[in-house]
């Protein structure tokens, strides 16, 4: 699934070539994604000016004149620049067409989703209710501390929680729960606000190097010029599971958390 730093690469990547186009329309090719495709998504925006694109959890944020598009790429969606005679594949759902370019969503599992809303976009129902930031300075120790206390439940489940802080996906916690030497079975109430500290800090600088290095290279995505990225190749210890830890060289573990496949050290993560 395409995780906070995919969706910052391809905001970064489509911004440039359709900031302050105006939208000619949106060629709608199939309207069922996780929730429909408005039928009237055309009157709603075609004609309005492009201001800005952003990103806000895992969604992409387009903010025309009047109010603005809520695009996310659900599990295995993609968005890039095509040319307009690039002829659509059999997956391509929708294009949102500008003077010079389009901006091609592929999704072939059609989780994602395609919504408008009016200004200001932060009071649709999906982003009201989100936490703050990771890479920002609304996320703290202080924040997350707030969080855990007394909560009973896994660490790694609680930073997971979009509504304590947004786009700490599996990958990613894997990770920032590995270079903070945290377990992500412990309770999230009997972590040390010290620990919480480094905890904070390793998920900022996991975040912020997989921006860096464009995204985690998964098999459904490809950032906005068609290119996968490169982070995984980095990865300490999601995806590793019963290899050697790159630090005691122990076996890592793997347990089942929400559902989702959590690897860890066992020495390394208390």
């Amino acid at each position: 699934m395409p995780e906070l730093p995919e969706v910052e690469t391809t905001c970064a990547g489509i911004a440039p070539h359709i900031t302050g186009q105006v939208l000619q329309q949106v060629t709608v090719r199939d309207h069922r994604l996780r929730w429909p495709i408005p039928d009237n998504i055309n009157s709603l925006v075609a004609g309005q000016r492009l201001h800005k694109v952003t990103r806000r959890g895992k969604y992409i944020l387009l903010y025309f004149d009047e109010g603005g598009l809520i695009g996310h790429l659900g599990m295995t969606g993609s968005m890039r620049i095509v040319t307009q005679d690039e002829p659509p594949a059999y997956h391509d759902h929708f294009d949102l067409c500008f003077n010079d370019c389009l901006v091609r969503y592929r999704d072939p599992r059609r989780f994602g989703s395609l919504l408008w809303q009016p200004l200001p976009l932060e009071e649709h129902v999906l982003l009201a209710e989100l936490g703050p930031e990771p890479l920002t300075e609304d996320f703290n120790v202080a924040v997350l501390y707030a969080a855990c206390k007394d909560k009973k439940q896994p660490i790694k489940t609680l930073i997971m929680d979009s509504k304590k802080v947004v786009g700490v996906g599996n990958i990613y916690a894997n990770e920032a729960l590995y270079i903070a030497g945290i377990n992500p079975k412990r309770q999230a109430g009997r972590v040390s606000k010290q620990r919480l500290g480094k905890l904070v800090d390793a998920i900022k600088q996991v975040l912020a190097d997989a921006i860096a290095q464009g995204g985690t290279t998964l098999r459904n995505f490809v950032d906005s010029d068609g290119n996968p990225g490169y982070f995984r190749q980095q990865l300490r210890v999601y995806g590793r599971a019963h290899k050697p830890c790159h630090c005691c060289g122990e076996a890592l573990k793997e347990v089942r958390l929400g559902q989702r496949s959590t690897v860890y050290c066992s020495h390394c993560q208390r």
